[in-house]
């Protein structure tokens, strides 16, 4: 929201806070200021100039010497271009040495034989707008000399103000006040419309009304709601006898300072009223409504309107229209048509102010790629109680700038009568929920400022002393204003204005005493938090990428995507996070350890929403350890991303899970990104029936795009279960005091045995007293079979309670090696067969 500093001062009187305190206090409130503009920038230098006398130039037919008097004690010379120049008039004036808006800096110059001291200045020129042929006319009782930032109104600062989307009354000037504003709603007033007669204001503000629940009729207009659950309200107000022209300068100031643009005094004055209340209004040519007869109702297939914008436009039956007799007028919420539009030739003019239902209006403009400011607010909700002050507002400003009058009385069409809701507070949960106690009546200072009426209990208004009423019957009754309604609607929406005024930095920084939550947290988030733990410990950084992916990685299309390259929600992890590896190794970073726990999305059968899982990444390139004078660097290999996915598989179910070669399986997973991997140098993570749910493994080279010296790329991606098992209970077990007892094995295994299944069976078989079992060497060459290799196995045997004595090691042993022998054709070295 653009806000004008000099309009929340004209709405605020008692407002004294200087730009930046109000920048300060408004980002206290949730609302920081994104952006302060000086309006005057580019305007330094330049002043009022008043023209003494015209003449024609000597050598040109089209230009002329004017003398002007800048305010300085003596007149200058300027030679103009523009056809009209009157003696007297006042214009804005750049003399020699000032710059322009763009750039330009004036110089004193000859101009075919005449001296130019300087120059007289068109709308283009200042920036203020599009007129380039005539020179800008200035208007009022101006003095010579005086700056022209301040003549036009310009010496204001514009605030560019972040509106959270539950805040819909903040997109007003008034909206803005009430939060800065010392005495809040009470503090405020709406600022006096320059050469408005006070007879004819109170003439309007005295109108009638005629109401009834779905059609109207006054002053030979009709109005009719025949979409009563799209369309909660809509007045109409005939203003006769208007002259429409450009506003006069203070309305185009006020606009402009805002950052909208001005069109005409009509057109002006409804935006005037949106950017000064918050509620959009339109304004239609009444003689080219057929019939003079409002019809709100849904649009009919094959209808079709010319917006304002010129375009051509296809409405369905899910899009309300403002309709005459016979076609759609505007498109309701959203914009008018071309066909109704106020202009040069119109003389009455009909005023509309309505109440839409958000969800229609938002999905419209969406449909038809149309946001305006009317939409923009429509679509997170108006006051439903300001239709009529909005409409009387506009109405003062058409008749104090475009002349005309109105006769009225309104018309309104309300199917169904606004009633203020009613919130309950209790002090006491005010005090559970933020940490710090508050009176009745400290609440009542904190919230009536925001235009909440506060009901103190009855114990309390009888005591009259402020405080708290006792537990069960300390509830104020909270009435919440129309333009709170749409985000206030519980009592925790009202604790949250309470810490909003009372201010975050004011509470306590002590941590009080709690009652810790007795819900546990869901498995999957146990898990998650686990296995960041495990990651993190393993030296690897915690990545968010986006859930928008191409076409060729995912499945789901967007119906609004932000770009046309990524208009789907991805199907995988591995390829968004493989894009930080590319953005890293771009600029220099050798070491990538990342890894991403985020959701993925595949399609659902027809109807259906998509199917949503939860899905583990990681990547690593580069060393193996960090860079240390101690060692030589040696680069990351298969054998770390398998410790990796075993430590993640123990997490994940322990006992469950498994890493084994990717050879070993067949029935591959297409939720599962295996075409991104070298099939020769990966492995695979099954659960306990056999199947994939996770792959790993050295990323095709051709599938990434890296600098000439970058190194092997290791990535994995695995399928967290929506439910994981409950965790086993971790049990002590005291340290045995007494010795073990290691015996070493050197294995010859064929060399496409996997080790991992060999360690497998002797765990399995290795006894009660098998405490440890550790690979420590690997040896091919001579002494060992071709085909073969060796692995030396070191294990560990230990009772609890007692010294194992040889012959009981010797028979595991031994039992271990004719298991081997039999079931795995695995020998040991220096054994017979």
């Amino acid at each position: 929201m653009k806000v004008s500093y000099q309009w929340l001062k004209a709405l605020a009187p008692e407002l004294r806070a200087s730009p930046d305190e109000l920048a300060e206090r408004l980002a206290a409130r949730g609302f920081p200021v994104e952006e302060m503009e000086d309006l005057a920038r580019g305007l330094e230098g330049l002043v009022v100039g008043r023209v003494l006398k015209v003449s024609e130039h000597p050598n040109a037919d089209r230009l002329r010497l004017c003398d002007v008097d800048p305010g300085s004690g003596e007149s200058v010379q300027v030679v103009c271009g523009a056809p009209v120049i009157v003696e007297g008039g006042l214009y804005p004036f750049a003399p020699v040495g000032s710059t322009l808006p763009g750039g330009m800096e004036l110089r004193k110059a000859k101009i075919r034989g005449e001296t130019s001291y300087g120059m007289l200045c068109s709308e283009k020129e200042l920036e203020l707008g599009p007129d380039a042929g005539g020179i800008m006319e200035l208007e009022g009782d101006l003095e010579p000399g005086l700056e022209l930032a301040r003549a036009l109104g310009l010496d204001d600062l514009r605030l560019d103000v972040e509106v959270t989307p539950n805040r819909p009354d903040l997109l007003s000037h008034r909206g803005v006040a009430r939060e800065v504003a010392p005495e809040g709603e009470d503090g405020l007033t709406l600022p006096a419309i320059p050469g408005e007669d006070p007879t004819v204001a109170a003439k309007v503000d005295g109108l009638e009304t005629v109401v009834d629940r779905e059609e109207a009729s006054a002053d030979g207009v009709t109005v009719r709601i025949e979409a009563p659950e799209r369309c909660g309200a809509y007045l109409g107000l005939v203003v006769r006898g208007v002259e429409v022209g450009p506003s006069p300068p203070w309305l185009q100031t006020r606009l402009r300072a805002a950052g909208a643009r001005p069109i005409n005094n009509v057109v002006d004055a409804t935006n005037y009223v949106l950017l000064e209340l918050g509620h959009p209004l339109h304004a239609f040519d009444l003689d080219r409504i057929q019939d003079r007869t409002v019809v709100v109702r849904r649009a009919r297939k094959g209808e079709k309107i010319r917006t304002l914008d010129g375009e051509e436009r296809a409405l369905t039956s899910e899009m309300l229209g403002i309709c005459d007799a016979q076609r759609p007028v505007a498109v309701a919420g959203v914009m008018g048509g071309e066909d109704s539009e106020v202009g040069e030739g119109t003389s009455d003019v009909l005023l509309e102010c309505a109440l839409f239902t958000p969800g229609p209006i938002r999905a419209t403009r969406k449909t038809l790629g149309l946001s305006t400011d009317a939409s923009y607010r429509f679509e997170r909700g108006v006051d439903p109680e300001g239709l009529k002050e909005a409409i009387l507002r506009a109405a003062r400003v058409i008749l104090a700038t475009a002349g005309g009058k109105v006769e009225g009385p309104i018309v309104e069409v309300r199917p169904k009568p606004f009633s203020r809701p009613e919130v309950p507070l209790r002090p006491s949960r005010v005090e559970t929920l933020l940490g710090v106690a508050f009176s009745a009546e400290t609440l009542r200072g904190l919230l009536e400022p925001l235009g909440f009426q506060v009901a103190l209990p009855s114990s309390t208004a009888a005591n009259g002393d402020g405080a708290a009423a006792g537990e069960g019957d300390d509830a104020l009754r909270v009435t919440v204003p129309g333009f709170r309604s749409w985000d206030v609607g519980r009592e925790v929406d009202l604790i949250e204005e309470v810490a909003r005024v009372y201010g975050y930095e004011a509470f306590p920084d002590t941590l009080g005493p709690y009652r810790p939550g007795s819900v546990p947290d869901h498995p999957l988030f146990a898990l998650e938090d686990e296995l960041r733990q495990r990651l993190v410990a393993r030296g690897l950084l915690e990545a968010h990428t986006l859930a928008f992916a191409p076409k060729g990685e995912g499945e789901v299309a967007l119906l609004n995507p932000i770009s046309a390259e990524e208009g789907f929600l991805r199907r995988w992890l591995l390829p968004g996070l493989l894009g930080r590896v590319e953005y890293n190794l771009a600029r220099g970073n050798r070491d990538v350890r990342l890894f991403e726990l985020g959701t993925v999305f595949r399609g659902g059968s027809p109807g259906e929403r998509p199917r949503e899982a939860t899905h583990l990444t990681l990547v690593l390139h580069g060393r193996r350890q960090p860079r240390h004078w101690s060692r030589k660097d040696e680069p990351v290999e298969i054998w770390d991303l398998q410790g990796l996915l075993d430590e993640v598989v123990e997490a994940v179910a322990p006992g469950d899970w498994k890493v084994v070669p990717a050879q070993e399986v067949t029935n591959w997973s297409e939720t599962l990104p295996g075409s991104l991997l070298d099939p020769d140098v990966s492995l695979t993570v099954v659960d306990g029936q056999g199947r994939p749910v996770g792959q790993a493994g050295r990323v095709r080279p051709e599938s990434l795009d890296l600098p000439p010296w970058a190194g092997q790329v290791w990535g994995a991606e695995l399928s967290l279960p929506p439910e994981p098992a409950p965790r086993p209970e971790v049990q002590y077990v005291p340290l045995s005091t007494h010795p073990a007892v290691d015996r070493d094995l050197a294995l010859v295994v064929d060399r496409t045995q996997p080790v991992a299944r060999v360690l497998g069976l002797m765990r399995r078989e290795g006894g009660e007293h098998l405490r440890d079992l550790q690979v420590f060497d690997l040896y091919e060459g001579e002494g060992v079979p071709q085909g073969k290799r060796s692995v030396a196995v070191r294990l560990r045997f230990q009772a609890p309670d007692r010294t194992l004595k040889d012959r009981e090691v010797d028979a595991r042993v031994d039992h271990l090696g004719q298991t081997l022998h039999d079931e795995m054709g695995v020998a040991i070295r220096g054994r017979d067969d």
